[in-house]
């Protein structure tokens, strides 16, 4: 079969839809009281940073999650942008359940068939140089684990991220975060410096024509890091999709020139995939869409389907230097059988179903839709992504750009409530977006569904301007 061809109009993969007759609603917390449950979550749960929601959520199945309440929305987040293949998908919960009654846990020096699959089976995947892989459980520990290990290779100290960027929240990860979390706790970890965000809605470099000129920008950042270094740079950190500051996309070079000055500093590049990875741009890693290798790659989020798996990969060269050098990350469920049964079998799944392929198309369908969007009411500014990862900027004011955040919360708020679940970010760094990022199992129905319940959420909110 040729590469890129869809073998079906939808891809079937036991996922719910809207056509269909069946009731998929599970039936595991089906009498639960929504006013009991909701006492217990002021009363008992600890606020971690973020404000809960009202509705208690008791079931998931495919692209759809319901409410104690009986309320069935459209999950256009995957979860935490990362059921990739939707919610209760059949031949993972198989796999979940095989490996939890046969080979769960182990001790972390012993090794599995799981994780001697999963490892082959990825970086068979990946472009040469990205050769040698271990497992771990969380976005932030692979960060962690990529950036102690640039430290050890190189020698050095010193850590470059971008401004906007959300790696993680354990000590290293969150002193390279330059987006939330970093107050209140002292000193974070020395060294660390900041690269301005690629923003190109609202950079304030441009050319004499007014487009964006982020080589500008990225040499005056460098420029600064240059000025401010103690002559220690180790790596810098990015994300090829800046999700958390809005869905803002690398400009097209940008990670290239950036392995560039990465290099004429004896720096590694570590590229930091959680929500892009396996698929979900169009590509399997979205480094491939320029053709770039990182010197270390980390993986989480969509790896494991929801289920807490996350990959850092490098090359035999960089193993062997860090072998040398007592490189250690030893944890507690380091390459553990059952998630990385897990991270093998959504890796087979991909591939078998052309499910890159399939998010490549609906990204299309998917953009081309909010674009009509985007023609129809003054409030949306931009919209921006590549494949099925999207944003869309409320504003108050196209010519401005001025933030309407109040206005993007009543918007996301009717979303919502007429069965769509699009992740409003609205804290104070930028202005109120959409983000949006479907299980790439999605359907073109269910891509419809979505723009529909999107238009008629735009459409019915106080305060919205028509342009039609």
């Amino acid at each position: 079969m040729a590469p890129g061809t869809i073998t079906s109009d939808p891809v079937d993969n036991g996922v719910d839809t809207s056509t269909q007759s069946t009731d998929l609603r599970p039936k595991l917390y089906e009498n639960v009281d929504q006013d009991a449950l909701e006492k217990k979550t002021s009363q008992y749960l600890f606020n971690y940073g973020t404000k809960f929601m009202k509705d208690i959520i008791c079931g998931s199945k495919g692209l759809y999650v319901y409410t104690a309440n009986g309320h069935k929305v459209l999950d256009w987040t995957s979860g935490q942008m990362s059921c990739l293949l939707g919610h209760g998908h059949p031949e993972v919960v198989k796999t979940i359940a095989d490996h939890a009654a046969n080979l769960d846990h182990l001790f972390s020096g012993m090794v599995s068939p799981p994780v001697l699959s999963l490892g082959e089976r990825l970086c068979s995947l990946l472009p040469a140089g990205l050769d040698k892989a271990f497992f771990l459980s969380t976005g932030g520990e692979s960060n962690e684990a990529a950036m102690k290990l640039a430290k050890v290779y190189t020698g050095k100290f010193e850590i470059v991220a971008v401004n906007g960027s959300w790696h993680g929240v354990t000590a290293q990860s969150l002193s390279a975060q330059y987006h939330y979390g970093r107050k209140g706790q002292g000193p974070l970890m020395p060294g660390m410096h900041m690269l301005p965000a690629p923003n190109a809605y609202r950079s304030i470099f441009r050319r004499a024509d007014g487009s964006y000129d982020w080589e500008a920008e990225l040499d005056y950042g460098w420029s600064l890091i240059d000025q401010a270094s103690c002559g220690s740079l180790a790596a810098a950190i990015v994300e090829c999709v800046q999700s958390s500051a809005g869905i803002h996309v690398l400009p097209p070079g940008y990670l290239r020139a950036l392995k560039a000055h990465c290099e004429r500093r004896a720096m590694l590049l570590i590229v930091d995939e959680a929500q892009t990875g396996i698929g979900r741009c169009g590509d399997m890693v979205a480094i491939a869409h320029e053709e770039v290798v990182p010197d270390i790659l980390t993986l989480s989020k969509t790896l494991g389907n929801g289920l807490p798996l996350s990959a850092v990969v490098t090359s035999g060269e960089i193993e062997r230097v860090a072998v040398e050098r007592d490189y250690c990350f030893y944890t507690t469920h380091v390459n553990d059988p059952l998630p990385a049964a897990v991270g093998d079998k959504v890796l087979e799944i991909v591939v078998r179903d052309n499910l890159v392929e399939n998010a490549r198309a609906m990204g299309r369908l998917l953009h081309e839709g909010l674009a009509r969007l985007q023609s129809r009411y003054e409030c949306i500014g931009d919209v921006r992504g590549r494949g099925l990862m999207a944003g869309v900027e409320i504003v108050a004011d196209r010519a401005t750009k001025a933030p309407a955040q109040e206005l993007a919360h009543a918007v996301a708020e009717r979303a919502y409530d007429l069965g769509v679940w699009a992740n409003l970010s609205s804290h104070g760094s930028f202005s109120g977006i959409l983000r949006i990022a479907p299980p790439i199992t999605i359907t073109k129905e269910q891509v419809r569904e979505g723009l529909g319940l999107l238009e008629e959420a735009f459409a019915s909110t106080a305060g919205v301007v028509r342009l039609y």
